[in-house]
Order: C-alpha cells, then structure tokens, then sequence
C-alpha cells in the first residue's frame, strides 16, 4: 500500500483508513492515543502525528485491504517496506526520520501493552536528518523589531501595548509560543524579573528577562490588559481580542507582521525569535548548559544546533570583513 499524500489530504486519507481498521485494532489505537496523552503528557498536534503514522503504518501492513490490519504483523521486514514506500513517494529524509521514530515509539508501546510478541523497533535503521540552520535576527535587527512594536503602544492603544509585551517576552526569554500563550499572571514574578513556564513534557522552569520586557509587561497589565477583560475571561496574562487567552497563531502573525518591516531581516515567526535569543546569549558569552536550561530543552544536544548557527555567523562576518579571507 502506498504511503497516503502530504498534507491535508494525506489526514483525510488516514481519517477514512482508520474507519476501515477492525475493531479490536482500532480499540489498541485507542489506549496508545491515551498512553500518549495522559502518561507521555504530548501536546494533541503531536498525539494526533504519532498516532497518524501509526495508522498508516497499519495500512501498510494490511495492503490493499485494511480490514486484515493485524499488529502481529508488523516486523522489522514491514517497517523497512514502509519507510521505503515512503521514500518511494517522495518523502524528504527529515519525513523519514520523523516517521521512523514514531514507528519506533509504537511497536515500544505495543510490546509492553502485550500487543506484539516482540519489538522490531530498535532494529530499524532511518537516514539522519538534515539540520538546517535556522534563520535568526541580528542583534540590530533585533533592536529594530523591538522599536517597531513599541512605536504602535506609544499611543496606549490595548492591543499595541499588549503586542509590545508579547514581543518583548519572547525575544527576552526565549520561551516556545505554546508556553507564552499558556502563561497566567501569577506565574510572572516582577521582584526577581522569571516566569514560571510549563514547557514540553510538563516540565516546569523559571526563565528570567530583563527590564525592558518588565516595562513592556507591566504596562501592558496595568494599562492595557483591563480594556480586554470579559466576564468570562480567564487569568490568562495575554488576551485576546474578545477576552479570552491569545492564541498562537495570533502571535505568529504579530512576530511576522513586526519582523516584516525590519530591512533585511528574515522572515521569522516566534520559534525565530526563540532561535535569535539563544544565538545572541551564545554570542554574548552565555555556556551551552545555561542555554539549554532557559530554553527548557531535554538535552544538550538540541542546545548545541546554536553552536553552528554562531560558527556560521563568524565565518560570514571574517568572509566579508578580513582581507584575506
């Protein structure tokens, strides 16, 4: 069976695939969709992508007729031929790599529920994915960004205020837009300048920021942020429009309409100005340990893709500027 498109249209397919599986496989999916959520804590985005993958994987199992799907099936010959098929149809390695994890974490699960009789997970090989280097800001760019969004709340509009400290936030901290918008206004601790952040996993941290961010905060509650409350408004720090918690989308478009107007600066969302912020504590002198525990990451090395992106900005720098380069 071939690998379902990309996309939306590769979701429709899996929906209608799922429908098709028999009951005593649909009911497995099931407690491996709870086991994801309630013991693993995974964000829905990422339960509904393993489970997904675990449905296509499934299918390919099946053939051409779902209804045979059957977990004593699947070995590490189906797992190769799925991946394969997958690559067959066009699939970039990063796709690749990703699907072969979350296959990994099934057929892990599946053996430990008692569902298959071994794990040929750990068996199965996958290409490495190409890290590209994210784009990032410049220090002035930055400092640009930072201006544009503080010229809107000079007037004290709400929304201008409350952008300004949505902002501000990000780029101090370096927090994932998840954990921005998940924030609650006790969780920011104004005398030590941190917020408590629930990160991935439900890992809680303290990330401190500076002044500038407290200002843009601070005016943002005390000004702002009461023009936007309803009754029904919850203890959010950020409001939406109609007063209920922002949400992230908004905040991507807000990032990208702010960075829009700097010259030359890429176009970057908010995981840009995470990726900017950890650069530019690297380039100030911060150690990678430090790094890796404001951003809130597992290990180190998720933390250590920023080395490059510092390394390639200093050869770029010496390539333009020594004269002998």
């Amino acid at each position: 069976m071939s690998p379902p498109p990309h996309g939306r249209t590769r979701r429709v397919d899996l929906v209608r695939l799922r429908e098709k599986l028999p009951a005593n496989v649909e009911a497995v999916l099931r407690q491996y969709e709870r086991h994801l959520m309630l013991e693993r804590d995974l964000s829905p985005h990422t339960v509904r992508a393993y489970v997904g993958d675990a449905v296509a994987l499934l299918g390919h199992v099946a053939g051409n007729i779902p209804e045979n799907a059957d977990l004593g099936r699947i070995d590490l010959a189906n797992l190769r031929s799925w991946l394969a098929a997958q690559h067959t149809a066009g699939a970039s390695r990063t796709t690749l790599a990703r699907r072969a994890a979350a296959s990994r974490t099934f057929t892990a699960w599946a053996h430990r529920a008692g569902h298959v009789a071994s794990d040929p997970g750990p068996r199965l090989a996958a290409p490495r994915p190409h890290r590209t280097l994210p784009s990032v800001l410049r220090e002035d760019q930055a400092k640009d960004a930072m201006r544009a969004v503080s010229s809107g709340a000079s007037q004290g509009d709400p929304v201008a205020l409350r952008d300004q400290a949505v902002v501000e936030l990000l780029y101090a901290t370096g927090i994932r837009v998840a954990e921005l918008c998940g924030l609650d206004l006790d969780d920011v601790d104004y005398s030590l300048r941190v917020i408590r952040v629930l990160g991935k996993g439900g890992r809680e941290r303290s990330t401190p920021f500076g002044v500038p961010a407290e200002r843009a905060v601070r005016r943002w509650v005390d000004e702002g942020r009461n023009a936007l409350v309803a009754p029904d408004s919850p203890p959010a720090l950020f409001l939406g429009a109609r007063g209920g918690r922002l949400n992230q989308r908004a905040v991507r478009t807000l990032v990208h309409e702010v960075v829009a107007v700097v010259p030359d600066a890429p176009d970057i969302g908010p995981h840009g100005l995470r990726h900017s912020a950890a650069t530019h504590l690297l380039e100030g002198g911060a150690d990678l340990r430090t790094v890796q525990e404001l951003l809130g990451h597992a290990t180190l090395a998720t933390t250590q893709l920023y080395t490059h992106v510092t390394v390639e900005r200093l050869k770029a720098i010496h390539d333009r500027t020594h004269p002998r380069s």
